[in-house]
């Protein structure tokens, strides 16, 4: 656990040293596209995250291939390599649409290339369990096929959600950390040494968007883009089939007792299926959701549109920063839920309790307008924004002030989205950068 920690800081420390000059040389380079309809950001910000993100996954490995334990995954298997030579190839991809918009049949195409790669390199799937039969060989071709799409799928599921200020990177960081928990807990806890290279790069995945995120949140200083994106789909699409294609589920030991004690392990044994599609349930939904609408509408499924998840959050009233941490509550719900049932089907206490906190993100997703209120003894260890006193003495001084220019005091509450300057949550309409500047008045 200390070299996996080790590499998780040496991973975070590098992507986040990495992307301020990577910021001033996206300036430099002119990778600031001009604001369009769907986005929801006011002002240009510089893209080509993505390479501050290649370098901390190349430092990552890098540093594991020198530690003792972790030399091992790099010895006994080819997985890294091909997570390497796939991502380097995706990576440069990315960083050609961010600056030149590269069409999306050409971007599919590359997806479907770097997965290749993978796969010659022997990241690919090689059995899958079957209800009622076990484990399932797959043929060569069927596998490939299988990684493929797998890989394919993923990464347009990322770049999908990819949306908000800080959306894409810490619903990732977040399906990372619980398929850290899940495949650390498969090799060290069951001793499967096959699953090292996945928990490597579950590791290394949340380093890069750690160090990644306190530059791209809300309002952020620069995006990831399509490089980074693309490149963090790649990662967790690979650590998905290294721990669910190369894990053999009667490895563990799920299967001895005879028949009824078979039968009734049988739901674990698909987690190291089902965990790498719980873990991005929520940017699979959106990529169907916007997949369905636009073939409905007549238009192409890679026409971009103002439909996805996080933009109808805005347009029930949600602000920027509610909306991004609402989704993070989903997504941090169903990957650890899914992780703790695998530890432990049989206890109730874990469906009650994904139940209970199912009814609060509801509750907190239905009532946009909704602000909650520390009691009056923790208001000076919350934001002042979430304080009695700080509230009343705000709306008093905007009362004062209205009084005495002796105009009508502005609404307190929340303003719905689509206004333009709310939450940075619109960017519809053409915007000028500069202020305007009133001529002198000639003196003739």
């Amino acid at each position: 656990m200390r070299e996996y920690l080790l590499t998780l800081c040496v991973t975070v420390a590098v992507t986040y040293l990495l992307t301020g000059p990577v910021r001033k040389f996206a300036i430099a380079a002119g990778a600031m596209p001009e604001i369009r309809a769907r986005d929801v950001h006011r002002e240009p910000t510089p893209r080509l995250g993505g390479i501050a993100m290649f370098g901390g996954l190349c430092a990552g490995l890098l540093v594991a291939d020198h530690l003792r334990n972790l030399n091992g995954v790099f010895e006994l298997s080819n997985e890294p390599r091909a997570l390497l030579s796939g991502a380097a190839l995706i990576w440069l991809v990315g960083v050609l649409d961010d600056k030149f918009e590269i069409d999306a049949l050409i971007k599919l195409g590359a997806q479907m290339i770097s997965a290749g790669v993978m796969v010659m390199q022997g990241l690919t799937i090689l059995f899958i369990p079957v209800p009622g039969i076990g484990t399932v060989s797959l043929t060569q071709w069927q596998g490939n096929l299988l990684t493929v799409a797998l890989v394919v799928i993923t990464i347009n599921a990322v770049n999908f959600v990819d949306g908000l200020d800080g959306l894409a990177a810490g619903m990732v960081c977040i399906a990372a950390t619980a398929f850290f928990l899940y495949a650390y807990r498969i090799w060290f806890g069951y001793g499967i040494e096959a699953a090292a290279p996945a928990t490597l790069f579950a590791a290394i995945l949340m380093g890069m968007c750690l160090g990644f995120l306190p530059h791209n949140m809300h309002p952020a200083r620069i995006f990831m883009g399509d490089s980074g994106s693309m490149l963090i789909g790649l990662v967790l699409a690979a650590a998905a089939i290294s721990i669910s294609g190369q894990v053999d589920p009667d490895a563990l030991a799920l299967f001895a007792g005879g028949e009824r004690n078979a039968t009734h392990a049988m739901l674990p044994a698909y987690i190291p299926l089902l965990l790498p599609l719980t873990i991005i349930a929520i940017p699979m939904a959106d990529l169907i959701l916007a997949i369905v609408r636009r073939t409905w509408k007549g238009q192409s499924p890679f026409a971009a549109d103002r439909g996805h998840l996080h933009h109808r959050l805005l347009e029930l009233g949600h602000s920027h920063s509610r909306a991004v941490l609402i989704m993070y509550f989903w997504s941090g719900l169903i990957a650890f839920g899914t992780v703790a049932y695998s530890v432990n089907s049989a206890s109730m206490w874990i469906v009650l309790a994904i139940a209970a906190l199912s009814a609060v993100g509801l509750t907190l997703l239905l009532l946009p307008r909704f602000t909650p209120r520390a009691p009056r003894w923790a208001e000076r260890l919350v934001p002042p924004r979430y304080r009695h006193a700080a509230r009343a003495a705000e709306a008093a001084a905007e009362a004062a002030a209205a009084d005495a220019s002796g105009t009508e005091p502005e609404p307190v509450g929340p303003i719905a989205a689509g206004v333009s300057g709310v939450n940075g949550a619109t960017a519809i309409g053409p915007r000028s950068r500069f202020p305007e500047r009133r001529k002198a008045e000639s003196a003739r």
